[in-house]
């Protein structure tokens, strides 16, 4: 940070600011959808973590995924609130590389745990005799911690770069937040190290954590095509289908945005985008992996019997 080249102190988030007389309403509706989001993925994260007999790998990364969708929306929502609110635009430097920082390593970390999940589907549809041993505690754990430490020690090099960028025209960042792009739209210097960088990035993690993910998903689909009973080609599948509807829109929504020419941006189209995977991806996470969940919800309707059980007694 400290190689920055302009000493410049804030930059100004633009936000929605072409739908002026929205944003009292955008600001209850976002807080809403807000604590809807932290409220679900706050009910995945504390009935697993106090069910031990949801202890298995499939839940331990689910309770990954829910606190790293509390963590990925608390990043961008709260500060987003703060501006639709009080009109304060205003976000310091270190701040704007902060919150650039961690979206990206949320970000990063949720490519690799999506990916840790679909090995684990993939084991256990295609080599269920293997299961046990394959994805047994220690080996889960280091898939959950090999995530998070290559999501957060990834993106160091961006923000180093981006840092030392020069701004020495507009310091409008035209989004709701401090992403990459726009702000090397912002920037006087020659950002094609720093594009180069993503692109490359893109390649190594992104796109070869999805081809993973394809991979695995080719073999699992060509197995459950071979079970003969309709009935177990169901339950089969519906135990990847929440996991492919989410893997579906988040690479989807990442890879249009990031892995492209900044010459081609399309600032409103960029947001809606954004939109998609910062407010609407966390917030239908615990609908998708829970509506059909019938253990999660045994269990959720045993937690929720024992503590009205427990105030009844006091």
């Amino acid at each position: 940070m400290t190689g920055f080249q302009n000493n410049i102190t804030k930059f100004t988030i633009q936000g929605f600011s072409n739908a002026l007389h929205l944003q009292f309403p955008l600001f209850i509706l976002f807080l809403l959808i807000y604590m809807i989001t932290l409220l679900g993925n706050l009910t995945i994260f504390i009935v697993i973590s106090i069910n031990s007999h949801l202890h298995t790998p499939m839940y331990i990364f689910l309770l990954n995924l829910s606190f790293l969708d509390i963590s990925f929306t608390s990043t961008i929502l709260p500060n987003f609130l703060h501006v639709l609110f009080t009109q304060q635009k205003n976000i310091s430097f270190i701040g704007c590389m902060t919150q650039m920082y961690l979206f990206v390593s949320l970000a990063m970390c949720e490519f690799l745990l999506l990916s840790a999940m679909a090995y684990d589907r993939y084991i256990a549809i295609c080599h269920p005799l293997y299961y046990i041993v394959r994805m047994n505690q220690k080996n889960c754990a280091c898939f959950a911690a090999a995530a998070w430490s290559i999501g957060f020690l990834d993106p160091i090099g961006h923000v180093v770069l981006i840092s030392k960028l020069s701004f020495c025209a507009s310091h409008v960042i035209d989004h709701f937040f401090c992403d990459v792009i726009p702000l090397l739209k912002l920037s006087c210097s020659d950002t094609f190290n720093v594009e180069i960088m993503i692109y490359i990035d893109g390649l190594l993690l992104t796109f070869n954590s999805f081809l993973l993910i394809s991979a695995s998903y080719v073999c699992i689909i060509s197995t459950i095509l071979n079970i003969q009973s309709s009935e177990g080609r169901s339950k089969a599948f519906s135990t990847c289908t929440s996991h492919l509807t989410c893997v579906l829109i988040f690479y989807g929504t990442i890879m249009c945005m990031y892995l492209r020419p900044t010459s081609i941006l399309s600032p409103e189209r960029d947001k809606f985008f954004s939109l998609l995977y910062i407010v609407l991806i966390p917030l239908l996470n615990p609908f998708i992996y829970t509506l059909r969940n019938i253990e999660f919800q045994t269990a959720l309707r045993n937690q929720g019997l024992k503590y009205i059980s427990y105030f009844q007694k006091d």
